[in-house]
């Protein structure tokens, strides 16, 4: 999400007749591109969006010139920006983009111009540039519009963000009720076989979901504690709108509990209901870090590919109602995915 990144692919109900697939072309930005980009955003979701780049068009010219983005772009025939859809940086290894604010006017929502700005951003810039190692989205849960998509260009959902955006972000689509997950997809551009560690409290469910990855990994049983004087390396990022907080914890120690627990408080200061924690599962010990914030309310997300270079676990917790009755989901491997959240997420519950 924000400054990390998008709030997935949004799509919205459309009763308008169908646009021609000729009414348009797309391929790469263009500097004049830009304003057109910003007034989509406007249009769509007034000034909620809560990635601020896609409001500054210089800004985003800028992230397109200098590899922090790059944006595909459709035009009708008179060179009206109608949908851009966007590869950008939003986790804390540079090489890992997420796919993601990807946005159509609705009368050309019917003309297949999300699938020809994913197949331009996939196949034609993407390969282009070597800086993207590894490709991920965040696609929302309120239907299975953006989860077909993945599909359509292979990718594995590995991972399910629970209560992630407000519906407010929607209202303008009418297109959402409560809080809305998101399921996460990820793609290997570049391969990057490396160790891991599974905690012992999920080391069945991660294994199911490498299982399933497109990239090989080295996998062992996380059985080290934090070696003695380790300490912790962990930001945090609040995404205020959404009053989502997002700590990434590449390097956990002794006071890791005690880190959690002060960043929480200064955190709950800024209205945050949504905590999600990212661990490095290169970490021998990152088992010992699980069950710490299992015991402070914390349930599983799922795996996060590349997060750190070295792939991440995300962690989350909840103060505002969770929504899984409204979670709607197209795999039978995100299904079984969700079942296994919930079930953790009852566990704190209880």
């Amino acid at each position: 999400m924000a400054k990390r990144g998008d709030m997935a692919m949004n799509r919205g109900s459309d009763k308008k007749a169908p646009r021609s697939e000729t009414d348009f072309n797309v391929d790469a930005f263009r500097p004049d591109d830009a304003e057109g980009i910003v007034k989509l955003f406007q249009a769509t979701y007034g000034e909620h969006y809560p990635i601020r780049l896609f409001y500054e068009p210089e800004e985003l010219i800028t992230a397109n010139r200098d590899g922090r983005c790059f944006t595909a772009v459709a035009r009708n025939d008179a060179g009206r920006v109608i949908g851009a859809s966007h590869n950008y940086r939003s986790a804390p290894y540079a090489g890992l983009y997420e796919t993601g604010a990807s946005i159509v006017l609705k009368e050309y929502r019917n003309a297949k111009t999300f699938t020809r700005l994913l197949s331009c951003l996939f196949n034609e810039i993407t390969p282009r540039h070597r800086d993207i190692e590894e490709l991920w989205a965040e696609t929302v849960c309120s239907h299975i519009f953006s989860q077909k998509l993945a599909l359509t260009f292979p990718s594995i959902d590995t991972a399910i963000e629970v209560a992630l955006m407000p519906a407010e972000t929607y209202d303008r689509e009418n297109s959402a009720i409560g809080r809305v997950a998101t399921v996460d997809f990820f793609r290997c551009c570049v391969s990057k076989p490396h160790s891991l560690f599974l905690p012992p409290a999920y080391a069945t469910v991660l294994q199911g979901i490498y299982g399933r990855l497109d990239d090989k990994r080295e996998i062992t049983v996380s059985d080290e504690t934090f070696p003695a004087g380790k300490t912790t390396a962990a930001e945090s990022t609040v995404f205020h709108f959404a009053r989502v907080a997002r700590i990434n914890a590449p390097e956990t120690g002794g006071d890791f509990a005690d880190l959690i627990s002060v960043l929480e408080d200064r955190l709950r200061k800024e209205q945050t209901l949504v905590f999600q924690v990212f661990l490095n599962l290169t970490e021998p010990w990152v088992g010992e870090a699980v069950d710490i914030l299992r015991s402070q309310g914390y349930f599983f997300g799922g795996v996060m590919p590349r997060w750190f270079d070295g792939d991440g676990l995300l962690m989350q917790k909840l103060e505002c109602p969770p929504n899984f009755e409204n979670i709607i989901l197209f795999l039978d491997s995100s299904k079984e995915l969700l079942a296994f959240v919930q079930r953790d997420w009852e566990r704190t519950a209880g």
